[in-house]
């Protein structure tokens, strides 16, 4: 996975994080409308609460005045239910102020009942006092007086505290209502956030549907329509969240992968149309070398002179090289079919090397092969093997300098054959590459380029690996690798 890959979220994360954020919306909502209810009821509850304390000091009042109006019927129109009638108002008054006294809250609405109650009782006492002093003299004057005393005494001081009392209470209702004003600008604002907020959500999740999933799928449509119109070349953008930008690779991946497989389709038929082709060339030409060979053959006796000898060995030299070259050229062409057995990888090497004895003593190379554990047998295609470690063990001699030495050695470690052939020479002028369209370029006067091309086939159908390295200090380092 790339860096833009491993920076992007997937859209399991987003939509899950987008799933978090209108939970929150939705409970910030609830609480907001909790917290409304919650206000709306406590205001209602001190609302009533008030009204129930303005009705009852009415209430009391209003049965003041009826108790006032018994007196009178009592001590001036000597009415016999009338003392009764105050008893009962008498009743009905402390039972008011019990109520008040249960539903004062706070020091001043029971500091205020508390001197409703005193004036009151205050009433309670002085009023049968001043009617009793108005039986000692009943006249006009006394009656009078009597008028005058109540209303500018006991009545005049009880409106006066029920008038504080109502005033405090009304007082109270402008608070609330205040209060309830403010409680709804707040519940507004607090219900208002999350709509601004879910709108604010609205707007980011078309933004991000746009960049991390339309235009994404859009560019994919489009690629897809130019991979499918021939253009292999062209490439998904990696944008948008992961399992877009992941599938954006995999389109560039197969788009890549169809263009290796056209230009692996290219280079077989181009092997095919030689295939087709090389048998008959070498037909044509092994015939003529065979005769030129025997000819050749004929002709050599010890009698003959130097000059001619030399000649002979050189046409007899020249038909065995391009006999090989011919033999290489078909069995690069052709599939190989490997015949597997269990054989010995230093008779291979043996056998290989067999055919390379002139060369290594003209240029007095010394072959040392160091095979661990030596007697492991391998699983491979004997014959195809030693042809491969002939061509690179020849390949090293030519490139190897005079009294060099070339190293062959072999490790079999957990189920896996690692060979390496180690030269001295100057280093290959560039690095082979596996399946290559062309044989490569050969740096011998008279090579083909097939030598190592025929290598990585061979490796290839026994399900190996070859690599060329460079060695150390000078040379190449070449490591084959087959599995057991």
């Amino acid at each position: 996975m790339d860096k833009h890959t491993a920076k992007t979220r997937s859209l399991r994360d987003l939509l899950l994080a987008l799933e978090l954020i209108f939970i929150a919306l939705i409970m910030l909502a609830v609480m907001g409308g909790i917290f409304g209810i919650q206000l709306w009821e406590k205001s209602a509850k001190e609302s009533q609460r008030i009204h129930l304390l303005v009705q009852e000091i009415q209430q009391t009042r209003g049965d003041l005045y009826r108790q006032m109006k018994e007196l009178f019927d009592a001590f001036l129109l000597h009415d016999q239910n009338a003392k009764e009638e105050y008893k009962s108002y008498t009743n009905s008054i402390l039972l008011h102020f019990q109520t008040l006294e249960n539903l004062a809250v706070g020091a001043e609405e029971q500091k205020a009942i508390s001197d409703l109650k005193e004036n009151y009782q205050a009433f309670a006492d002085e009023a049968p006092d001043m009617f009793y002093q108005y039986q000692s003299s009943p006249n006009n004057e006394s009656r009078k007086a009597l008028y005058q005393d109540m209303e500018t005494g006991i009545f005049s001081r009880y409106e006066t505290v029920s008038k504080h009392a109502e005033n405090l209470l009304t007082l109270k209702q402008n608070e609330l209502r205040m209060g309830q004003q403010d409680a709804k600008q707040t519940s507004i604002i607090i219900l208002s956030i999350p709509v601004l907020l879910a709108g604010l959500l609205l707007i980011i999740s078309r933004t991000f549907l746009m960049r991390a999933i339309v235009k994404p799928i859009h560019d994919m449509v489009e690629a897809t329509r130019e991979i499918s119109a021939g253009n292999l070349q062209h490439q998904v953008p990696s944008a948008g969240a992961a399992e877009l930008s992941i599938l954006a690779q995999e389109i560039n991946k197969m788009a890549d992968d169809l263009t290796q497989s056209q230009d692996a389709l290219v280079r077989t038929e181009k092997q095919a149309a030689l295939g087709l082709l090389a048998p008959m060339l070498a037909h044509n030409i092994r015939n003529p070398l065979a005769s030129i060979r025997a000819m050749a053959q004929v002709i050599d006796v010890n009698e003959s002179d130097k000059e001619t000898q030399e000649s002979i060995d050189g046409i007899m030299s020249t038909v065995d090289r391009l006999e090989r070259w011919t033999t290489s050229l078909l069995a690069y062409l052709h599939p190989v079919k490997p015949a597997l057995s269990s054989a010995l990888f230093k008779k291979i090497i043996e056998s290989a090397l067999v055919p390379l004895q002139q060369k290594l003593q003209e240029k007095n190379i010394n072959v040392l092969i160091d095979i661990l554990p030596e007697q492991q047998p391998m699983l491979t295609d004997e014959h195809l093997l030693e042809q491969v470690f002939y061509n690179l063990i020849l390949n090293a001699i030519e490139a190897s300098p005079r009294n060099t030495q070339i190293k062959i050695i072999a490790r079999l470690k957990q189920e896996k054959l690692t060979i390496s052939l180690i030269d001295q020479g100057s280093g290959m002028p560039f690095t082979p590459i596996p399946n290559a369209h062309r044989p490569g370029k050969s740096t011998k006067r008279f090579g083909t380029g097939l030598g190592i091309p025929f290598a990585f086939k061979a490796c290839e159908v026994l399900n190996g690996t070859m690599r060329f390295d460079a060695a150390e200090p000078t040379g190449t380092r070449i490591t084959l690798t087959f599995p057991q």
